[in-house]
């Protein structure tokens, strides 16, 4: 079974690797042809995503938006009848979209973005939040193997975005609620470690806070998920809540992470909207 992986940035590479190594053939191409060299002792680099698409049983893309996921789609312009699993998180009127570009180019369409970061893509510990028909399963489950702990099927296309914004309103919040209590504690005079400390092995304890919590404190963010993909993800949560759901733990973490990407934190991991909380760049 041979794969065409389009997007080898800093999710899309860990997977791609880990389905080689599960023993696909898969062919990878990434916009910026550099990020996707480092696998080319695993898979075959393509000069285009038509090159990676041509002939392969499965496409998987795993890129930044819904524009650039059309686009390589479109450029790629797979056989009818080849299985496409979107792996990006892309919202909801997005995922409608590519649905129906999959539909009218004859192509299976499964929606499954993922829970996880770099290091859980790395170690093959993501969660897949699968969406669409049960006749794709069976060619879908040996490429979700190869990178998550846990596949969840949810039902119709569509379905696993939807969980996908429901978790990451969560996290937004969370890493948002993080940053606010740190910097208040250094508001008022604490040392804002007190407030990690204070925590841990609690009711109140989530080692979420204590991993992006260190790095606030260090005031280092190396990229486990930008804060400019952050801050696109928040903004898809706010659009799917529209007037119908008051999402105020999301707007607060859009905020707080459009300032820090307009601050030049943008490449860097979305712990750094501490920076905005707390008014430093």
């Amino acid at each position: 079974m041979s794969v065409a992986f389009l997007g080898t940035g800093i999710m899309g590479a860990p997977m791609a690797a880990n389905i080689a190594k599960a023993g696909l053939e898969v062919r990878v191409w990434n916009r910026t042809r550099a990020k996707a060299e480092p696998l080319a002792d695993v898979a075959t680099v393509a000069d285009s995503a038509a090159v990676a698409a041509e002939g392969a049983d499965i496409l998987v893309t795993m890129l930044a938006d819904g524009p650039a996921v059309a686009s390589a789609f479109e450029a790629a312009s797979p056989a009818s009848g080849t299985l496409w699993l979107q792996m990006s998180t892309v919202g909801l009127d997005w995922t409608d979209r590519l649905a129906a570009a999959a539909e009218k180019a004859g192509v299976v369409f499964v929606d499954a973005p993922v829970l996880g970061t770099r290091t859980p893509a790395e170690q093959a510990q993501l969660q897949v939040l699968a969406s669409g028909p049960d006749e794709a399963r069976p060619a879908a489950t040996p490429v979700f193997d190869a990178v998550a702990v846990k596949t969840r099927w949810l039902g119709p296309a569509g379905q696993g975005s939807r969980l996908k914004l429901v978790v990451n309103a969560w996290v937004l919040a969370l890493t948002n609620a993080t940053a606010e209590s740190l910097g208040l504690a250094r508001g008022l005079g604490l040392d804002p470690s007190l407030f990690l400390e204070t925590i841990e092995g609690g009711s109140l304890d989530v080692g979420y806070a204590h991993v992006k919590g260190a790095a606030m404190l260090a005031g280092e963010y190396p990229p486990a998920f930008p804060a400019a993909l952050a801050a696109k993800d928040a903004r898809l949560v706010v659009e799917a809540a529209g007037a119908e759901v008051d999402v105020a733990g999301a707007r607060a973490a859009l905020a707080h992470l459009e300032a820090a990407v307009e601050a030049g934190h943008g490449e860097e991991d979305m712990a750094a909207l501490y920076t905005a909380v707390i008014k430093e760049s």
